[in-house]
């Protein structure tokens, strides 16, 4: 099957398709003893010799990870400050895995390692981001007038965030508790959301990605998604990006 050439080296643990464009135009890679320079170019990973720098890559089997990420870990594979990385909680894994999309640092909750470019590329499109669940709690008695306000938008530095559905909410006048569902995931956006709206947050806990929950799956642990779970997020994916395509 021809698939673009970035593609083909991303998935089998070269870098980042980005990375894998730059190593392209950079002449580094060959099919069949062809030096490709140009983006775009696509090949059969099954039946061309392809290589990085004169050496042959091998095709790689495609792995899920289900992670509940603690506090204290980035989800980066590159980290110029030497932080824990949610990536090295893996154990016994040789392919180059990824994180699709992030966690603070501060935060905790699930998300999904993994090496198939192509299912994080889809899953992270920035127009049509999947939904996902958090758990909060904050200091204080959550206001009508805040959680009118969550459910509307609020201005931010970069303008004002898509409405969120804000539920089961369990106020106190110490602390407030409740679950917030996102589609759009900006960089820290639910904890710059509640302080404008003059909360401190306490605890972020992502507990939900699509329909992919596990109540189960204890803080710093991970385990294999199921082949049922990794069908659905590829349905999930396909919806998404033939959705991107109609409009």
């Amino acid at each position: 099957m021809l698939e673009r050439l970035q593609k083909i080296l991303a998935e089998a643990g070269v870098g980042s398709r980005r990375e894998c464009e730059r190593i392209i135009a950079a002449g580094r890679v060959t099919v069949d003893g062809k030096r490709v320079t140009t983006l775009g170019t696509t090949a059969d990973a099954d039946k061309s010799r392809i290589c990085c720098d004169d050496m042959p890559i091998k095709k790689q089997r495609t792995i899920y990870y289900l992670l509940n990420k603690p506090k204290g870990f980035v989800c980066t594979n590159r980290d110029e400050l030497g932080r824990l990385q949610a990536i090295d909680i893996i154990e016994n894994v040789t392919q180059r895995i990824y994180t699709i999309g992030r966690l603070d640092k501060e935060s905790e909750g699930l998300i999904i390692l993994t090496n198939d470019g192509d299912l994080a590329n889809k899953l992270s499109h920035p127009k049509y981001e999947v939904s996902k669940t958090y758990f909060v709690e904050v200091d204080g008695y959550l206001t009508v007038t805040a959680l009118k306000a969550l459910e509307s938008g609020v201005w931010l530095s970069f303008g004002k965030t898509q409405p969120v559905k804000v539920q089961h909410v369990r106020k106190g006048k110490q602390r407030s508790r409740f679950e917030m569902v996102l589609k759009e995931g900006r960089n820290r956006e639910i904890r710059r959301m509640l302080n404008e709206c003059n909360y401190k947050v306490r605890i972020l806990r992502r507990i939900k990605i699509g329909n992919l929950y596990d109540p189960t799956l204890k803080i710093g642990r991970y385990r294999k998604l199921t082949d049922a779970e990794v069908k659905r997020l590829h349905a999930l994916a396909e919806r998404i990006n033939t959705k991107d395509m109609k409009e």
